[in-house]
């Protein structure tokens, strides 16, 4: 199975967190779409359709590709 580079995948992890928190303390339209952007990407990559889910996929494909990671330098 092919799967995202571990560091896009933090990265969308974290936008996604940051913009979810941001859009419950100050909602607006602009962190909406841009929520809504960073979600599809997400769920794309991880071939999920909801964000709870994407996320639970993405940091398990993160900690298995740094666990491999790991062992190829030892």
């Amino acid at each position: 199975m092919i799967t995202a580079h571990p560091s896009l995948l933090r990265d969308l992890i974290e936008r996604c967190e940051t913009l979810s928190r941001r859009l419950a303390t100050h909602p607006s339209t602009d962190t909406a779409r841009r929520l809504n952007d960073a979600t599809y990407t997400l769920c794309v990559i991880t071939g999920t359709r909801q964000l709870d889910t994407a996320l639970f996929v993405a940091r398990r494909q993160m900690a298995t590709a740094l666990q491999r990671q790991h062992s190829v330098h030892r």
